[in-house]
């Protein structure tokens, strides 16, 4: 029957150190009453010695198993205090004579809170046990005071009104229960709905902010602080990080209606999109950022336009080659005259190194148009750098040197190995064109290390040349943009092309010391998609 019960939680723990405490408090003011000769005129004692004896037996039992009792794991020990609590009661019920002393009522009232703790035919077997010894005793004390006679239905209705308080208390209590249960649930369905708010906002791909006063950032998912370098941006001004969306949100404050232009926050990093909506919160105004990675929009134009002009390139073709073959082969046939003075010779070499620079461009473009799909390779980027570096040796000019740093262990990715040679040789060239037109010798490092936060293989090709200008460096990899006078503009386009192909990053970095870095970052060998 004991394990009808339930096991107590928090405010079960706090209605039993309520049920402590009243206890206690009964027992003081019984103690304080029979010391102060007062129980003689406020009571009718049967028994004043036992009563006595009862009142401090009850207190100092009381304060024993308020100090002494352990919090209860099971309802065996709280069935006891409660049965013990009404033995006692009943014991000083009796020894105060009953009825009219009123403890009877406190019987009534410790029945009510054991019901509290112990539900269910538990705690009407309590109830039971206090009606019992309601009306047992008054028959008792009827025996030997007739008086007693005239209070069996006052007993009878204390004991009805036990079963009714602990059935009342026990609705109550279930039914609080039920609140609970469903306060508990709805708790826990508005906790979990948070967690996965939080977590889709962590997850988008579109960078989020919320700024308070003077720019500084209460809030930034995961995709935000990416996009904005991997700072630790919740408490700082975005003033530190990026100016440039600064600026943008005071012009956006200016005219709200005008779209936002889109920029780079990082160097060398994604090109964004912001975008901003007030939100107010209470009296506080603040506002709400977004930030969009149009990086992959503006490639997938750039893919779109290049293809379209290869379809059209590989259309015309023919027709090009075709009248510029002849313009080609008529300069070369002038260049062999006997008769053509200097200065015609001089325009006849123009005309055909200008022919073979439109061809170059065709070739390049059509290129773009034929190229193959990747397919990746397991490789051993130690031993492939060094092979190919010395390959490149054998090729190089007078006072032309590739250095190159590998470190220590094995670095390995996924990536089509005509690919990598193609991109790299490009990034080679430039490196040696740049740093000999600079210094009248060419020298070119390549560096294979592991990322330490990432964990990626990256190969940097350094230079000792004049580096690209600032201005020049958001352009860098855009098609036909060229700093050379009879370069075409395609080279590091493609290269980039190249290296997204085969889920790599291609980069530039400044250098401190002078010159350029070009970083390549390789896809790590297990986790490419």
């Amino acid at each position: 029957m004991v394990a009808e019960g339930i096991s107590l939680t928090g405010q079960g723990l706090r209605v039993l150190r309520l049920y402590h405490l009243y206890r206690l408090t009964i027992g003081l003011v019984l103690v304080l009453l029979i010391s102060s000769s007062l129980d003689d005129e406020l009571l009718k004692l049967s028994h004043p010695e036992l009563f006595h004896v009862g009142c401090w037996i009850y207190l100092v039992l009381n304060i024993l198993i308020a100090v002494l009792m352990p919090t209860p794991r099971h309802l065996l020990p709280l069935f006891i205090l409660a049965a013990l609590d009404i033995l006692l009661l009943s014991a000083l019920f009796y020894t105060a004579g009953g009825i009219p002393s009123g403890i009877g009522n406190l019987m009534v009232v410790a029945v009510a809170i054991a019901n509290i703790l112990l539900r269910g035919r538990v705690g009407l077997l309590i109830a039971a046990i206090a009606a019992i010894g309601l009306i047992y005793l008054t028959f008792y004390l009827s025996l030997s005071q007739p008086t007693a006679i005239n209070h069996y239905v006052q007993a009878g209705g204390l004991g009805a009104l036990s079963f009714a308080s602990a059935l009342l208390i026990q609705a109550l209590a279930r039914r609080q229960q039920i609140v609970e249960s469903i306060a508990e649930q709805r708790a826990t369905t508005v906790a979990n709905l948070e967690e996965l708010n939080a977590l889709i906002l962590q997850r988008m791909r579109t960078g989020i902010l919320v700024l308070g006063d003077r720019h500084r950032v209460l809030l930034a998912n995961q995709s935000a602080t990416t996009l904005l370098g991997g700072h630790d941006l919740p408490g700082h001004s975005l003033a530190e990080y990026s100016p440039q969306l600064v600026a943008s949100l005071q012009q956006w404050q200016q005219n709200p209606a005008l779209r936002p232009p889109s920029l780079q926050p990082m160097e060398s990093g994604p090109t964004v999109q912001p975008s901003f909506i007030p939100l107010r919160r209470g009296n506080e105004q603040h506002i709400l950022m977004f930030l969009e990675d149009i990086s992959q929009i503006a490639q997938q134009a750039q893919q779109l336009k290049l293809a379209a002009l290869g379809r059209l390139t590989a259309g015309i073709a023919h027709e090009i080659r075709n009248p510029l073959g002849a313009i080609s082969h008529a300069a070369q046939l002038l260049l062999e005259s006997e008769e053509l003075d200097k200065p015609d010779r001089r325009l006849t070499q123009i005309i055909q190194d200008q022919s073979r620079r439109m061809n170059l461009v065709i070739e390049n473009v059509l290129q773009l148009s034929r190229r193959r799909q990747s397919e990746p390779q397991l490789l051993d980027l130690k031993y492939w750098l060094h092979r190919y570096a010395g390959e490149m040796r054998e090729s190089l000019r007078e006072g032309q040197q590739i250095h190159v740093e590998t470190g220590q262990g094995t670095v390995q990715t996924r990536m089509d190995p005509h690919q990598l040679t193609q991109v790299l040789t490009n990034l080679v060239q430039n490196g040696l064109r740049y740093s000999t037109q600079k210094n009248g010798t060419g020298q070119v490092w390549l560096r294979l290390f592991r990322d330490s936060e990432t964990d990626l293989p990256v190969l940097e090709v350094l230079d000792d040349g004049p580096g690209i200008a600032a201005d020049q460096r958001g352009k860098l990899f855009e098609p036909f943009f060229t700093t050379e006078s009879k370069g075409t503009g395609l080279g590091l386009y493609i290269s980039r092309e190249l290296c997204e192909s085969n889920q790599a990053r291609l980069d530039y970095k400044t250098r401190d010391e002078g010159g350029s870095c070009f970083r390549l970052t390789f896809a790590h060998p297990r986790k490419q998609s």
